[in-house]
């Protein structure tokens, strides 16, 4: 594995942009290539069928590149097509889930968790299993929120009508005394103050994006494979199958600088 491939990352929009930041952070030598699939956005109430297929189409695009690890920055993909892009890619496939559910066993003092995720994500039950693999006595208890990558994928999030939407998701999950809520969509960090609000400060919020950068730096670390100091900087690149001016005002709100955006329309999957 040469130590200058690149690191993909896959999403269905612009969330998995967190996580791309956070890798940028922990790793500023590493080159990424992004593939966010915003035009069949949002995955959450799909086929699960279908949600592989989307994925192996953005990996077979992606695979022009020379990789050396796929970052699956998607939680509904993570939940769905993980195993398969294990056993079909001969690179390191990480997914979010398990690096976020580590994150709030750490964070949490009263072993009470909530989960807020997509439809698929929650119906799965992914994160559920892999906190109570570490701590079968964990109380976990999931919420689907629907409407919120919609508010970020539509830039929503700093209109009144967000903060409503918000805050009448959430407001179930009073009832559970959660003191650690996992934002199991990695849209949700662009709502952080939103959720933060409604949620109250007792309960801390966990984002699985910086665990899971941590994760692949000890990954790459252990396999030998950090990229070395690039002479002429880090290139990244971004793709995106819908709207690519709004892809590009997003992420550069999100990393504070100008990106390099290009629009990649993929063929329409079968129907599931």
């Amino acid at each position: 594995m040469q130590k200058q491939h690149a690191i993909a990352i896959i999403d269905s929009g612009v969330g998995g942009l967190t996580v791309a930041r956070e890798v940028m952070r922990q790793l500023p030598q590493e080159q990424i290539i992004y593939f966010g699939d915003n035009a069949r956005c949002p995955y959450g109430s799909r086929d699960p069928e279908e949600i592989r297929y989307f994925c192996l189409q953005m990996v077979d695009f992606l695979s022009q590149y020379p990789l050396k690890a796929l970052v699956i920055a998607c939680n509904t993909a993570t939940a769905v097509a993980l195993e398969d892009l294990r056993e079909r890619l001969n690179i390191p496939v990480l997914g979010v889930i398990e690096p976020g559910a580590r994150a709030a066993l750490s964070a949490s003092r009263s072993g009470r968790i909530g989960v807020i995720g997509t439809e698929t994500t929650i119906r799965t039950a992914a994160y559920e299993r892999a906190l109570r693999r570490i701590h079968p006595e964990l109380y976990v208890v999931g919420k689907a929120c629907p409407a919120f990558v919609p508010l970020v994928e539509q830039q929503l999030q700093h209109t009144e009508e967000a903060v409503r939407i918000v805050k009448e998701t959430l407001a179930p999950l009073h009832q559970y005394d959660l003191d650690t809520l996992i934002l199991g969509c990695t849209h949700y960090p662009l709502l952080t103050s939103l959720i933060a609000e409604a949620m109250g400060e007792t309960v801390t919020l966990i984002s699985s994006a910086e665990e899971t950068a941590r994760e692949l730096s000890m990954l790459l670390s252990l396999q030998d494979s950090l990229a070395t100091a690039r002479g002429d900087g880090v290139e990244h690149h971004f793709y995106t199958s819908g709207d690519d001016v709004t892809f590009r005002n997003i992420g550069e709100a999100w990393f504070g600088c100008h990106i390099n955006v290009q629009r990649k329309i993929l063929e329409k999957a079968p129907n599931f």
